[in-house]
């Protein structure tokens, strides 16, 4: 059973997270827009308040549309997004935006937008060593501002994912490239990244307006949704 909590009035705007973290962290975004839009979060499988689901993106996305409003704006973050994107090819949805996310998080010999696989690998396993610290630490690198670090701090304390989850996610990240099924869909969207991203690079986004996105580059880094120029 996963957790989900919807506030405010208007269109359907659902919230998906990413990786180790949980729909606390969208708790300041909620507030900013919750008289435009009919927001719902919902924690990912394994995190925050969410029971852990087994198997993997088929499985996850699953037991997340059991809950999605009709016809939403799904907007996903990092790991979120790509979640987004799948979502989207298996329902209706109106609107998908991406915030520092991607079809396809990892290099290969046709994709340059993504990390290094090992990279990626040696990131991940250093967070997990210690998971807490290392988010903490990561949220640090995104935001000066203490009352976000804070508040964000404390969610990684009260509700941290179970070890099961990360690997899912981590599995996730690495194996799945929905390019092709991105470029299929035939719907609105928008791209909102940070120019300081080091695991989503700024330049994917000449990629993303080749294809006639909106595509919105902040002066920030992984965690684009914190910085005060954001907008939906």
């Amino acid at each position: 059973m996963l957790y989900s909590s919807t506030t405010g009035a208007g269109k359907d705007l659902v919230l998906l997270h990413g990786w180790g973290f949980n729909s606390d962290l969208f708790n300041n975004l909620i507030n900013l827009y919750q008289d435009q839009y009919r927001i719902t979060k919902i924690d990912l499988p394994g995190h925050g308040r969410s029971a852990d689901i087994a198997g993997g993106i088929d499985n996850w996305c699953h037991e997340i549309i059991k809950i999605l409003p009709e016809n939403p704006i799904l907007l996903g973050w990092s790991l979120g997004g790509l979640l987004a994107i799948h979502i989207a090819t298996q329902i209706k949805i109106s609107r998908l935006i991406l915030v520092a996310s991607s079809p396809n998080f990892v290099q290969n010999n046709n994709w340059e937008f993504g990390i290094d696989a090992d990279h990626f690998r040696q990131f991940s396993n250093t967070l997990e060593l210690n998971l807490s610290k290392g988010l903490k630490r990561f949220v640090s690198l995104q935001t000066k501002d203490k009352v976000q670090i804070k508040s964000l701090n404390q969610s990684i304390d009260v509700l941290p994912a179970s070890k099961n989850a990360l690997n899912q996610g981590l599995k996730i990240l690495l194996n799945t490239d929905l390019t092709q099924q991105f470029l299929a869909l035939n719907i609105d969207k928008k791209i909102i990244l940070g120019d300081k991203d080091t695991l989503v690079p700024s330049t994917i986004a000449h990629w993303y307006q080749q294809q006639s996105i909106d595509t919105i580059v902040l002066n920030t880094g992984h965690m684009p949704f914190l910085h005060s120029d954001f907008k939906l």
